[in-house]
């Protein structure tokens, strides 16, 4: 079974995890991560932190694929989440603090919210016989842990972010992800939150990739951009290429394609 991508079809669909499937980087999230028992964080502070960290660490994964730095690792994700909490703080907090809140981004206690329109997603997908598998940077026992907690079954995982296989946006961790969902990257969909890192790295390795941009990071894209995934299907099957060049999608200085 498959869905439409242009002239030609889908049998398999990849979505990131996180901020895809799984708002990690909420206000929610963070409000339970650092500052449980209050005071209230600000909304549009902690959206506004979350946004610039975001096209920090697409750009650092950008970096890492394309050899200007070493490929962006769990110590790299660690780094990037204690500069978020720096970010959604408005100064730095003591070591210990700052390590304690990167440990319950990573592996967040009760039930993990999953975005309102994921499941009708999935079951219309499922609905379709089209296979569906997440990637993601997260070590595989985070990635599992946040699935459980959210309800989502643990065997649609086929990438993470543990040595000493291919981490995605590495070509061969996307090629491996749909050898393992029995497909093939031009017959493969992939929706990620990040421009660069996300959807241009699988583009780059033959994957049909749409941008969900729920935070509105990158207006100025202008193909293959959905705001949720109620748009995902007529997405796939307007076949748009992800059209943007470096200025309008905020390229890192490196970008190339």
């Amino acid at each position: 079974m498959t869905i439409p991508y242009g002239a030609e079809t889908l049998d398999a669909v990849l979505f990131d995890l996180d901020d895809v499937l799984v708002p990690l980087d909420s206000p929610r999230a963070w409000q339970w991560a650092w500052k449980p028992q209050g005071p209230v964080l600000g909304d549009r502070r902690v959206r506004a932190a979350v946004r610039r960290a975001l096209k920090a660490w697409d750009r650092r994964r950008w970096q890492g694929l394309t050899g200007k730095q070493p490929p962006a690792d769990l110590s790299a994700l660690q780094a990037h989440i204690a500069e978020t909490l720096t970010a959604v703080a408005g100064h730095s907090l003591p070591a210990a603090e700052t390590e304690a809140v990167v440990r319950r981004i990573l592996r967040p206690a009760g039930e993990v919210e999953r975005f309102p329109d994921v499941d009708p997603a999935l079951a219309r997908l499922k609905a379709a016989g089209v296979k569906v598998g997440v990637v993601t940077p997260l070590p595989a026992e985070s990635a599992r842990w946040v699935l459980k907690r959210t309800g989502l079954p643990l065997e649609l995982l086929v990438g993470a972010g543990d040595p000493p296989g291919p981490v995605v946006p590495d070509r061969a961790a996307f090629r491996a992800a749909v050898k393992a969902l029995g497909s093939e990257p031009k017959r493969t969909g992939f929706v990620g939150d990040l421009f660069w890192s996300d959807v241009r790295a699988a583009a780059r390795a033959g994957l049909r990739a749409v941008l969900l941009d729920r935070y509105d990071a990158w207006p100025k894209v202008q193909a293959g951009r959905i705001p949720s995934l109620d748009g995902l299907e007529a997405a796939f099957a307007r076949g748009d290429e992800l059209a943007s060049d470096g200025a309008d999608a905020d390229a890192p200085a490196d970008a190339t394609d």
